[in-house]
């Protein structure tokens, strides 16, 4: 580590307050931002977060508060963990507090419909904070792994050497190790669009999937996946890598994914709303599928997996009829992102 910084997390849930820790175990000042008065005063008192991570101490150098002017006006790195849902307004409320050369990442995977736009986070910080650089963080990183100190890789994109290098210092340890790549959408993409298929892969396998259809499953998903980056901008190569194929495999092969178990409990016949209420966490996987869908019927992109998915999901269709309509659909190439099949 170069210097020391002062660093603010904004989000108090299982990623961020394990990034904070991170964070603050690398020896910089470091302030872990929550809304809940109650519980950010908790935390800090008893040094852990009991909601996302019970049974883990949190570094004694790792600040919890509910005072957001407090936790950003002096931080040089502001990282933003909240759900994709807030990622706006919470940026728009550190816009006058934020130092002049703050840096600004985002490692929330997720996507946002406004206005009928298509926003990836990075592009909604774009919007609302237009003077700083902007960075996202993501790959296949299950926070109570990381709390537990197993090695974890993830991956820091930026259009900005400089900030990459900065995150990869800030974040990189013994078991934390930070990779960079120059296609910012990319690597959002992956870890945003990852969550769908991580739905249908719980889904799958509480209706008795074997493992071949497990492997066709993930396969195509990444074929899926690539495609729609590719139309969007983005470098299917990406997909490749650990913000790609590394997330889906972790996401779509561990019950420890909250989208993993959302399907999971569909195919075990439950009631979506049920679902999401019982879980008690954001999965930001069901939002994902309606503003995919909504996106890939504008651009004419062939995204098969999805789209029954949002049959199952959103038009009451029965998970055996979507099965066979997907197994006796058209029949193309194997791998080919350019003519718009799989």
């Amino acid at each position: 580590m170069t210097q020391s910084l002062t660093i603010s997390v904004l989000g108090g849930g299982s990623f961020g307050t394990a990034i904070g820790n991170i964070i603050a175990s690398n020896g910089h000042k470091t302030y872990l931002w929550m809304r809940d008065s109650a519980r950010a005063a908790s935390c800090q008192k008893s040094r852990e977060n009991t909601a996302y991570l019970p049974g883990y101490r949190l570094s004694d150098n790792l600040i919890v508060t509910a005072d957001l002017a407090e936790a950003v006006a002096n931080s040089d790195v502001v990282f933003i963990s909240v759900p994709s849902s807030s990622v706006r307004d919470v940026a728009a409320q550190i816009a006058p507090l934020l130092l002049t050369d703050a840096m600004v990442v985002t490692t929330t995977k997720g996507i946002e419909l406004h206005d009928d736009g298509f926003n990836l986070m990075s592009q909604v910080l774009e919007q609302v904070l237009p003077r700083h650089r902007i960075a996202v963080v993501s790959g296949p990183n299950f926070a109570k792994e990381i709390v537990q100190q197993m090695q974890t890789g993830t991956v820091v994109a930026s259009d900005h050497v400089e900030v990459c290098t900065q995150v990869q210092d800030i974040l990189c340890s013994d078991s934390f190790r930070v990779y960079t790549n120059r296609d910012k959408y990319g690597v959002e993409l992956g870890g945003a669009l990852k969550n769908i298929y991580a739905i249908i892969s719980g889904m799958a396998v509480a209706v008795g999937a074997g493992q071949n259809t497990q492997a066709m499953l993930l396969t195509r998903s990444l074929a899926e996946m690539g495609r729609f980056a590719q139309t969007m901008g983005a470098d299917p190569m990406t997909f490749l890598g650990l913000a790609g194929v590394g997330d889906l495999i972790l996401t779509c092969s561990s019950d420890l994914s909250r989208n993993y178990r959302v399907g999971f409990a569909i195919g075990q016949g439950k009631r979506l709303e049920a679902i999401v209420a019982e879980l008690g966490q954001v999965a930001e996987g069901v939002n994902t599928v309606k503003v995919v869908k909504h996106k890939a019927d504008q651009l004419g992109i062939y995204m098969p997996l999805l789209s029954g998915l949002h049959a199952i999901l959103f038009e009451d269709c029965a998970i055996a009829e979507v099965v066979k309509s997907l197994m006796l659909g058209e029949q193309a190439s194997d791998i080919d992102y350019l003519d718009g099949h799989s």
